[in-house]
């Protein structure tokens, strides 16, 4: 008899700033949960795929940007953070092109550049208003 382990899945998510840090890319889901609220792009991370890598592809894919220099910003994992499962998502600082404009695809409905200060609670997904207000100081 083999044992069943409980993993948690993994996705990552992508932070981009440009105008000194005021304005902030983000999608609107296209799908549940959280259907029609901002975001920050991400998605999970695919089997043998470096977390890195995962999410410059999950960028590309949801904005149309191309991310580069990912560092470290957070990690977060709260067991109830999503309603579908246990997912940990880490959290990178993404350099793109600030005159880019994106282009929404794959999962999002939108992507757009959003003041930071203008974003209210109920208007972003799950945890990722946590974020917002770190990125406010």
């Amino acid at each position: 008899m083999s044992e069943v382990f409980r993993d948690p899945s993994l996705a990552v998510d992508s932070i981009c700033l440009r105008n000194g840090g005021t304005e902030v890319l983000l999608i609107r889901r296209g799908h549940p949960p959280w259907k029609g609220k901002l975001a920050f792009p991400g998605g999970f991370v695919d089997y043998g795929e470096d977390p890195e890598i995962a999410a410059l592809r999950e960028l590309l894919e949801e904005t149309g940007l191309e991310g580069r220099k990912p560092q470290l910003y957070a990690v977060k994992g709260s067991p109830d953070r999503d309603p579908r499962k246990h997912i940990v998502s880490i959290f990178y600082m993404i350099h793109v092109d600030g005159e880019s404009e994106p282009e929404a695809g794959d999962d999002a409905a939108e992507a757009e550049w959003v003041n930071v200060n203008g974003i209210l609670p109920e208007d972003i997904a799950g945890d990722h208003f946590e974020i917002i207000e770190q990125l406010r100081k």
